[in-house]
C-alpha cells in the first residue's frame, strides 16, 4: 500500500493535502566533460544538481536523487543508475521527455520504472561495470579527446592482458584506492570482489578496458589502468601486480589515469 507524501505549495509553503507516494527509478547516460562529478555541490555544476533541478521543476516537489556510484569530474556514465520518490499517477514518458528537454544532450535519462519502495539504486546494485578509452597513437584525435587518454607509446598487449590475472578475485585494492575519511575516525574496507578484467582491441590506434566488481573504492579503476599503462609501456611486469596488490600502500601503484576515458557502463541487480 502506498504511504503519504507531504508536498508544499510553493509559494506559502503551507501544507498540501496528502497525497500516496511512489519510488522512480531510471538509467542515466551523461557527458561529465563540463560537470564535477555526479553529487549535488551547490554552486558547482553536476550532474546530480542539473537532474534534481530538472525533476523537481516537472514533479513540483523536492526530491532527495540516489544514484549507484558518484562518478568523479570528468567522468561519463552509459548506465548510471537513479532512484527517488514522487507522487503516485506520475507521467514516466512525460517525465523523461521533459528532463531530456531540459537536461539534453549532455544528461539523458531511459528506461523509467516504478520499483519497490524499499528500493536502493546504491545498496541494492550487485555489480558495476566500468569502461576505459585508450588512444594509443603519437597523433592526438580531435573526436576522442573527451572521451579517451592519449597514450604516445606503444602498449604491448599480451603484457597488458597478462597483468588483468592478478586483479580477479576478492582482495584488498588499498594499493590502487583513495581511503574515504569517516567521520568517527574508523577505516573503511577497502577489500573488492573484481570479477572480470579485460582489454579489448578497438582499432588500430583505441583499446579498451573492461573491469565488473561488485563495488568499487575512490579512484580504483583509473588507479589500476594507469598501473596497468606502466606494465604496457614497459615500465613494469606483469608480475608486479600480484606484489603491489600484496603491499596494500597506494604509494606502491602507477600513475592515476586522467578521468576522460572513463565510463560508468552498466550496474546489475538481482532481478
Amino acid at each position: 500500500m502506498a504511504t503519504p507524501l507531504t508536498l508544499f505549495d510553493e509559494d506559502d509553503m503551507t501544507e498540501a493535502p496528502l497525497l500516496p507516494h511512489v519510488r522512480v527509478r531510471m538509467t542515466v547516460a551523461y557527458d561529465g566533460t563540463r560537470f564535477h562529478g555526479f553529487a549535488v555541490n551547490p554552486g558547482v555544476p553536476t550532474v546530480g544538481g542539473r537532474l534534481t533541478e530538472a525533476l523537481e521543476r516537472f514533479l513540483r516537489h523536492p526530491i532527495e536523487l540516489t544514484c549507484a556510484g558518484r562518478t568523479d569530474k570528468g567522468v561519463h556514465a552509459h548506465g548510471q543508475v537513479v532512484d527517488f520518490v514522487t507522487t503516485e499517477g506520475v507521467d514516466l514518458d512525460g517525465l523523461c521527455r521533459a528532463v531530456n528537454a531540459l537536461c539534453g544532450p549532455e544528461v539523458a535519462v531511459r528506461e523509467p520504472a516504478i520499483v519497490p519502495m524499499a528500493f536502493s539504486s546504491r545498496f541494492d546494485a550487485t555489480s558495476r561495470t566500468y569502461r576505459y578509452t585508450i588512444h594509443n597513437d603519437e597523433v592526438p584525435d580531435p573526436f576522442s579527446v573527451h572521451r579517451a587518454w592519449q597514450v604516445k607509446e606503444p602498449l604491448e598487449l599480451d603484457v597488458l592482458r597478462l597483468a588483468c590475472d592478478p586483479l580477479i578475485g576478492t582482495h584488498d585494492f588499498t594499493s590502487f584506492c583513495r581511503r574515504p575519511k569517516r567521520s568517527d575516525g574508523t577505516e573503511a574496507s577497502l577489500v573488492r570482489e573484481v570479477r572480470s578484467a579485460r582489454w579489448e582491441v578497438v582499432d588500430d590506434q583505441t583499446l579498451r578496458f573492461w573491469i565488473q566488481a561488485s563495488s568499487f573504492c575512490h579512484q580504483m579503476v583509473r588507479s589500476v589502468v594507469g598501473t596497468l599503462v606502466d606494465v604496457g609501456r614497459g615500465k613494469l611486469t606483469a608480475g608486479d601486480i600480484r606484489g603491489i596488490l600484496a603491499a596494500e600502500d597506494r604509494r606502491a601503484a602507477g600513475t592515476v589515469a586522467p578521468p576522460e576515458g572513463l565510463t560508468l557502463w552498466h550496474v546489475g541487480y538481482p532481478d
